[in-house]
């Protein structure tokens, strides 16, 4: 069985793009998905040698662009060499048949050739999970295709045999690696809600970064953190979450946790593979929302973020937009008001501004503060280690400990705290 993986061999390609009136806007192909199209063809390998659009009220059934269409895509194949024609909107597994037969050459449409990118970018076990869970969702439908000699009606008189036989086995396998797939996704969401669980008794705030493919994420974590992660110039760069710890200020500190790219027509498989590593959205205290502004597309890209944002179920979670690559910017107007910071992840330009942004959210009155334990109450530096941001400890009289403490932790040890002032009850006030 041929896998996604090994169709790169495939380098030379001709993209195709249809705009129909019945279909919706996501599914139509554009000027701009087809320019995003050719550089996810480059990100993956491969070489774009033609590009053929056509208008039409509504797909075709079988072909999906037409007789007469698929003809000119054939004489272009030939003429340029071409080995793969990739389509920008999606397929159904009988027209992706049936153009492989007419075309002679393999036929991937956006979801496949995301997909191979995944596979490639893919580097953690958990990375690796999820796309291939996301890969046999996907050849599931097709393996029909796969079989030449079962393209007559299955369960037909005559076509009853071994080869039938063959395409239902491999329909079981199939679907038995996807259910143990999916249980050891299970797993990772068990071993990530544990974790969410401690990072909330710790009172450790997660700031999650979101974006489209290419807006700058993991440089801006590398310039914030020190991550070192790779930041080249390409879709689907990083593929692979990474959380570091951030100083906002002497007393915020948070997690901050970069997210796989978004891009407009993600494959819904793909959504629901990475929904184990997404569902962190969920649950961050906030979201860093970053927009490429020197893109002339940055407001089509932000809404695409935005609604998967939605799909994730962390539509109500507070959000800042940051406007990355200023030093690139081609407006007259920079974006500003609440909740909106321009910077450069590259330059630095800007950065100050968002800390000061990021600590004005979660600013959850933490405060430095010194603690004179007695020494029979020694067993509660072990608490503050856990619960607070120990600076120092110095043992004289008592055990004096500097450190920055929530407000739950100030108001369990009281009068231990210097300066500590009770409140009054209600009925004194």
């Amino acid at each position: 069985m041929q896998t996604i993986q090994e169709k790169t061999q495939f380098n030379r390609a001709v993209l195709v793009g249809l705009n129909a009136f019945s279909l919706s806007r996501e599914e139509n192909a554009d000027e701009e998905s087809m320019e995003e199209l050719a550089a996810l063809l480059e990100t993956a390998g491969g070489q774009t040698v033609g590009v053929v659009t056509q208008s039409k009220d509504s797909p075709d059934p079988r072909t999906f662009i037409g007789e007469g269409k698929v003809a000119e895509v054939r004489e272009l194949v030939e003429a340029a060499g071409a080995d793969m024609v990739i389509f920008d909107n999606p397929l159904s597994p009988s027209q992706q048949r049936n153009l492989a037969g007419e075309l002679k050459v393999g036929v991937l449409d956006r979801s496949a050739l995301i997909l191979d990118i995944f596979a490639q970018r893919a580097r953690t076990k958990e990375g690796r999970l999820q796309v291939e869970l996301a890969q046999y969702k996907y050849l599931l439908p097709r393996l029909l295709g796969m079989w030449k000699h079962l393209e007559r009606q299955e369960g037909a008189i005559g076509t009853r045999g071994p080869g039938e036989t063959q395409l239902e086995s491999d329909r079981r396998i199939l679907g038995r690696k996807i259910v143990k797939l999916e249980n050891e996704l299970k797993d990772v969401r068990r071993v990530r809600a544990t974790q969410r669980e401690r990072r909330i008794k710790n009172e450790v705030p997660v700031v999650a970064i979101v974006g489209y493919t290419n807006a700058g994420k993991s440089t801006l974590l590398n310039h914030l953190t020190g991550a070192e992660i790779p930041a080249n110039n390409r879709l689907f760069d990083t593929l692979d979450t990474t959380t570091r710890t951030l100083e906002i200020s002497d007393t915020c500190t948070v997690l901050l946790s970069d997210t796989v790219g978004f891009i407009r027509k993600l494959p819904h498989h793909l959504v629901e593979a990475f929904k184990a590593t997404l569902e962190e959205l969920e649950y961050a205290d906030l979201l860093l929302h970053i927009i490429d502004a020197s893109s002339p597309q940055w407001q089509e890209q932000a809404e695409v973020v935005d609604q998967l944002i939605q799909e994730l179920g962390a539509s109500e979670t507070p959000r800042i937009e940051v406007f990355n690559k200023c030093d690139l910017w081609t407006g007259d107007i920079r974006p500003h008001g609440e909740g909106r910071v321009s910077i450069s992840a590259k330059t630095g330009e800007g950065v100050p501004d968002l800390l000061s942004a990021i600590g004005k959210v979660l600013d959850n009155g933490a405060r430095r503060v010194t603690i004179h334990l007695p020494y029979d109450k020694g067993g509660l530096l072990d608490k503050l280690y856990l619960e607070a941001k120990v600076e120092s400890v110095d043992y004289s009289e008592t055990i004096d400990v500097t450190a920055v403490c929530p407000p739950k932790v100030i108001g369990q040890l009281g009068p231990l705290v210097e300066g500590w002032k009770p409140r009054k009850e209600f009925w004194e006030e």
